[in-house]
């Protein structure tokens, strides 16, 4: 099967999402304990989360890079998702999706979220030729995610540290069946347009 260029890939239910990110200990502790995110976890800087979780992986080193040793799973109202994506901006301007680089460059000075298409990641972390989603909140965005969206917080850095050693051990088809599964995010067309998703992946549901 081929997977379009541009797709949104998650674990999902009917009214949720999950995304990740990865903290500090000192972070982590005190959002856990609250089932949200609450100080020292700052409002005023930009969050970005990841609904793919070998993305996360990619960027945590399996939950061993400084600062980020704890994995969080967050679940999300998916009308929060939406409603980031859908006043998101593109990090990088696009001539397909802005008329020209002022255009953008407006957006990009209004628009409380950003959107980055990075290379998805393989079990071994390598890109692969098709793209994953970033999401970075700020400002009003970040209120909205951690007061309204956020439904639950889980700790799965266990997982992350298990899949990464059955990695190590060659032990492939092991750590794949401890992945998370993911699945096509069905985009309203409207807002998969706006953020240059693949067609394949503008369906409704």
């Amino acid at each position: 099967m081929v997977i379009p260029a541009h797709q949104i890939r998650a674990s999902y239910t009917a009214e949720t999402i999950t995304v990740y990110q990865a903290y500090p200990p000192e972070i982590t502790r005190p959002a856990l304990a609250a089932g949200r995110f609450v100080p020292p976890f700052k409002r005023e800087r930009m969050t970005w989360v990841k609904p793919s979780f070998l993305w996360m992986m990619y960027r945590c080193g399996w939950a061993s890079k400084p600062g980020q040793e704890v994995v969080l799973a967050v679940e999300l109202l998916r009308t929060g998702f939406e409603w980031a994506l859908a006043n998101a901006c593109l990090s990088h301007f696009d001539r397909s999706l802005y008329p020209d680089r002022d255009a953008w460059t407006r957006r990009l000075a209004v628009s409380r979220v950003r959107v980055q298409w990075d290379p998805e990641r393989s079990l071994r972390l390598e890109p692969l030729p098709y793209r994953s989603l970033q999401l970075g909140l700020s400002g009003e965005a970040v209120d909205r995610y951690v007061d309204e969206w956020t439904v639950g917080l889980t700790d799965v850095t266990g997982t992350a540290r298990t899949i990464a050693d059955r990695v190590r051990r060659g032990a492939d088809d092991e750590a794949t069946a401890l992945l998370p599964a993911l699945r096509p995010y069905p985009l309203p067309p409207e807002i998969g347009a706006a953020i240059g998703a693949s067609p394949q992946s503008e369906t409704t549901s």
